[in-house]
């Protein structure tokens, strides 16, 4: 290729410098001939399958039913694969808005046809008749025009339409999975899919509005199409309900309740389907609200604190019907506007303390919320890491919140601690586990430093699911300001939107005293408002991000796989990324990442071996720093876009590949 474009530069320079053509016009043909010459030259970059959503989302243990995937090339989907145990898919149909070329064609075919009928029925038999194969052809295009007629108000990204039978079976476990499909161009994008334990209902599948399919049924005397109900007409609780919000649309639920329940009311939205590239802000921006049987509103909410989806708890007031509505928040809508609402007398963790734990130190977890049986969990030492805790009561599981175990010495915050004198004194290195107690409340520790001596102060909080917008300033002595930090990015954490956490790595000036200030920016404070700060040496560390988390090979070819390097606390040595345990014949070339880079091009060869089955390979990292060897797992993950803009690393559960020869084509 890089011949080519050489050749082509030097054809068209020769041209250009030709007196005869020093006219702009012959310039400009010379480009042209160059575009066509690379285009003609360039290979064929198949379109990936690609799915924008499914619906329903999510779907209770032991049931068997219908599930729509949305998305754009999935034309001659064949398979269908759920990560984990215990689930099963197979793809039963697919639709695709018809071309209106083809859709003329057998519009008139339609009219000739319906012409015929009309005058063998009036006694025309002379020259017509009317057999069985004309009313069989008639009947055929009906179907097929009505099945899939042309539609300019679908959105092509979410056009495609396959359908899967779905069955999960009693020992699949509970949580969540991914859905990806596969066609002959390749293995699509994984999409969030819920296994739970609640009973599910779900509202007929949304139709986008086609006036080409209802002018059609006017023309030929057919009854309108069916629209789904806005809403499902009663619930019993406890349940999870499934809904598509289409534009302008509102939907609502009714149950009866007893007085003194305690209700939780969670909705997922933005949580099913993270970002929404060509929508403001970037998401399904879900309101939730409570009525009682005169239709007043009894509760509300838009958010949970700095999460998009909203939570409600709400006490009934007494015996009685109620309604639970949700829509979107300026009225938007589409097919991929996904929902699960669960609701009933959940167990729901609204904060824990600590939020985290050293790794060899068992430690008792403080927890806050609704409909709790305990308000304190054992947790054992587990490596370093994030991990999830929840609480179970009776059958049903609460949601699970984040918790950090580290390998660092951990203290405790004690107040007071709001003024230099009564700083709290840190042996370095160490981890605080502390509270923003109060609204305005500052926690202030001290620590003894040397001149040029590298210390880092970082709180984790936000991104542990605390309410904490955290603002951190490092003073010396005579209490002037040495270094400060509000919000500081973490692409590691590709599902926040606002990075409220604060980071600190500073060269001290002289040798002393020093003191850490930690408050919340907004003046905010509770029992909730929870954070780890790490005041430390530099830990030079590293996290990677593999993408795409999805990828299809042919028997013996290769893909490249982009592997990002996010270095913390100033690494910057090299990193080797290898396969682990992965099947053999796999192969990976081009693993290294230089010192101070932060990305590589990782090719992954496919053995010549043919299968059609999908399957999750493992990648790992290793790197030096002084003596000691870091291994590190890379973390599969899909680059999504928000609102035409922002770009995320959205971590997945697995990364896919299927090694699948083309239809038609022997083993290589």
């Amino acid at each position: 290729m890089k011949k080519l474009m050489k050749f082509v530069n030097m054809l068209a320079t020769a041209v250009c410098r030709s007196p005869a053509l020093q006219r702009q016009r012959s310039r400009q043909s010379i480009l042209f001939i160059s575009f066509i010459v690379l285009a003609w030259a360039a290979p064929a970059q198949p379109n990936s399958p690609h799915i924008g959503y499914v619906y329903p989302a999510g779907g209770c243990v032991g049931s068997n039913f219908e599930l729509k995937v949305g998305g754009q090339f999935l034309e001659g989907v064949t398979n269908a694969f759920v990560t984990g145990d215990g689930v099963e898919a197979v793809v039963t149909d697919f639709n695709r808005p018809m071309p209106q070329g083809q859709f003329n064609n057998l519009r008139d075919k339609l009219l000739e046809l319906r012409e015929k009928r009309q005058a063998v029925r009036k006694g025309d038999s002379s020259t017509n008749t009317w057999t069985a194969e004309d009313e069989k052809e008639m009947t055929a295009i009906r179907e097929r025009i009505l099945k899939n007629p042309p539609n300019r108000n679908a959105t092509p990204v979410i056009a495609d339409v396959a359908t899967l039978r779905l069955i999960i079976n009693t020992n699949a476990e509970p949580g969540d999975r991914e859905i990806r499909l596969a066609t002959a161009l390749g293995l699509s994008n994984p999409m969030k899919f819920r296994v739970g334990t609640l009973p599910e209902s779900s509202a007929p599948p949304a139709r986008a509005p086609n006036a080409e399919e209802e002018r059609l049924r006017r023309q030929f005397n057919l009854p309108p199409a069916e629209l789904p109900p806005t809403n499902i007409a009663r619930v019993t609780l406890p349940t999870v309900i499934n809904g598509q919000i289409m534009p302008g649309e509102v939907d609502r639920y009714r149950f009866s309740a007893r007085c003194g329940q305690s209700l939780v009311i969670v909705v997922s939205a933005r949580d099913l389907i993270p970002y929404l590239a060509d929508a403001v802000p970037g998401w399904f921006q879900a309101t939730v609200a409570v009525f009682d049987a005169k239709s007043r509103e009894l509760a509300f909410d838009d958010d949970y604190r700095f999460q998009p989806d909203p939570v409600l708890h709400f006490t009934v007031p007494r015996d009685g019907e109620y309604c639970v509505e949700i829509k979107d928040s300026i009225y938007r809508g589409r097919e991929d506007f996904v929902y699960r609402i669960s609701l009933g007398e959940l167990p729901f963790v609204t904060s824990i303390f600590p939020l985290g734990a050293r790794a060899d130190k068992p430690v008792l977890v403080e927890l806050l919320g609704w409909n709790l049986p305990t308000n304190r969990l054992a947790f054992e030492g587990k490596g370093p890491g994030i991990t999830a805790l929840a609480v179970r009561k009776d059958k049903l599981i609460s949601n699970p919140l984040p918790f950090a175990v580290g390998e660092l010495a951990e203290t405790t915050e004690r107040e007071p601690n709001n003024l230099a004198g009564e700083a709290t004194k840190l042996t370095l290195p160490i981890v605080v586990n502390g509270r923003i107690n109060q609204p305005g409340d500052t926690d202030v520790f001290q620590f003894t430093g040397k001149a040029d001596e590298e210390i880092v102060a970082e709180v984790t909080a936000r991104r542990l699911n605390s309410p904490v917008d955290s603002i951190l300033k490092i003073l010396d002595a005579a209490g002037q300001q040495v270094a400060r930090n509000d919000d500081l990015e973490d692409k590691a954490s590709g599902l926040n939107t606002h990075h409220a956490d604060s980071y600190v790595r500073v060269k001290l000036p002289a040798d002393g005293k020093y003191f850490i200030q930690l408050a919340d920016v907004q003046r905010q404070g509770g029992r909730e408002f929870g954070y780890r700060l790490r005041v430390s040496m530099p830990q030079p560390d590293f996290e990677l991000r593999a993408v795409p988390a999805s990828l299809s090979l042919r028997p013996g070819a290769s893909a490249a796989l982009r592997v990002v390097a996010l270095r913390k606390d100033g690494f910057t040595n090299e990193i080797i990324v290898a396969l682990k345990e992965a099947p053999p014949g796999f192969k990976v070339s081009g693993s290294r990442i230089p010192a101070g880079t932060s990305e590589t091009k990782l090719t992954l060869t496919a053995p010549f071996t043919r299968s059609a089955e999908a399957g999750p390979l493992k990648l790992e990292a290793r790197a030096r720093v002084g003596e000691t060897e870091l291994v590190r797992p890379v973390v599969p993950a899909e680059h999504q876009m928000q609102a035409f803009f922002y770009r995320h690393l959205v971590p997945a559960l697995e990364l896919h590949v299927r090694v699948a020869a083309r239809p038609g084509l022997g083993r290589r």
